[in-house]
């Protein structure tokens, strides 16, 4: 395990307080918590701008196979 040194706003700081002792947590498992959250929204966030620059670019290509199967259907 890591050690680190970090400065809290001061609202943040006490907000922690206030919610590390509601819960009954240690403060350092409840920023640990915290942050994996946060590393969990934000890697969802990167995916889901990666999924998208990805359908736009094959969006032409969807496009036109989408049309050549409406054109052998119609055919049939």
């Amino acid at each position: 395990m890591k050690s680190l040194s970090l400065k809290l706003d001061d609202k943040v700081f006490e907000e922690t307080e206030e919610m590390t002792e509601a819960l009954n947590l240690a403060r350092n498992r409840y920023i640990n918590e915290a942050i994996g959250m946060y590393n969990l929204f934000n890697k969802r966030q990167l995916l889901k701008k990666k999924l998208a620059k990805e359908s736009k670019l094959t969006s032409k290509d969807s496009r036109t196979i989408l049309e050549e199967f409406e054109r052998i259907m119609d055919e049939n």
